[in-house]
């Protein structure tokens, strides 16, 4: 292993405030890796309350919140599961407490007058990604975050993704991986340096993110990355955490919000309810 790559693979403890050695890691690698900022037994806790909203979903058949469209797929015996969960922050105080803890403020010293956005775009996102036959939702393929400012019609600015780690992620466990630096690509790199969603390839470029139980991790959404599959060490199935810090235009959405066309194409081909619901009365 190179020294580079042993450079780039460096995690941090998160404190009151951002060190001058973390923001020149984002600057230079456009992410950053804090080790066990929550604890196992609050990990524990937001697997119980994330588990129940899911269970919401199907019991109540609710298929969209604040506009935006829950993704639907199946586990192995066939049961019905949602597999994108926007604003999960909606839907469970436990998981909304947590994101707003004042342990967090720290990560918005990262890029300039900055913001949760909890009530914007999708707020916090539950990815469960299942490996089998049945599932719409096994690994998603190269993309930049950042990309859905120009399905918002505005301009490309900084916006970071916060990741939770609620299940470990690793080479052999599947997870997060990134390409260091590509947060400072021209335009051009930006829009095509990766055919976006459809291309899962592996990039000799690429480095795993090594997450643990309880960790949390910053990525720009300029960067190129992608979430392999979940494999047998992880019996399968996997869950990922994410909301967004953000800049520019502050745009809230409510229930009676319209989702973007780029949201409504990801959850296309899911398994639907014989009755169409309403976005969800939470």
């Amino acid at each position: 292993m190179s020294a580079e790559y042993q450079d780039v693979t460096k995690k941090f403890t998160l404190g009151e405030h951002i060190t001058p050695e973390q923001q020149k890691f984002y600057d230079t690698f456009g992410f950053v890796h804090f080790k066990k900022v929550f604890s196992e037994e609050t990990i524990m806790k937001m697997r119980e309350e994330i588990a129940k909203a899911q269970q919401k979903c199907v019991d109540e058949q609710i298929e969209s919140i604040n506009g935006v469209p829950v993704k639907f797929g199946q586990r192995v015996d066939g049961s019905l599961v949602p597999q994108r969960t926007p604003f999960m922050n909606v839907l469970s105080p436990y998981i909304n407490e947590i994101v707003t803890s004042p342990m967090l403020k720290p990560l918005l010293e990262l890029i300039p007058d900055s913001r949760f956005g909890l009530g914007e775009r999708d707020g916090v996102v539950i990815n469960h990604y299942i490996n089998a036959k049945k599932s719409k939702f096994k690994k998603l393929g190269w993309h930049n975050d950042s990309m859905r400012d120009l399905f918002y019609f505005e301009k490309i600015r900084p916006m970071l993704n916060v990741g939770i780690g609620l299940f470990p992620s690793s080479q052999t466990m599947g997870g997060l991986r990134l390409i260091p630096g590509t947060h400072l690509q021209n335009i051009f790199g930006f829009l095509f340096g990766k055919l976006h969603i459809l291309d899962n390839r592996p990039d000799p470029r690429e480095i795993p993110v090594e997450v643990e139980i309880g960790d949390l991790t910053i990525h720009d959404g300029r960067l190129w990355h992608r979430a392999a599959s979940p494999t047998v060490k992880m019996s399968h199935e996997r869950k990922s955490l994410y909301f967004p810090i953000l800049c520019g235009p502050y745009k809230p959405k409510n229930k009676d919000s319209k989702a973007p066309l780029y949201v409504k194409i990801f959850a296309m081909g899911g398994p639907k309810f014989t009755d169409k619901k309403p976005d969800a009365k939470i």
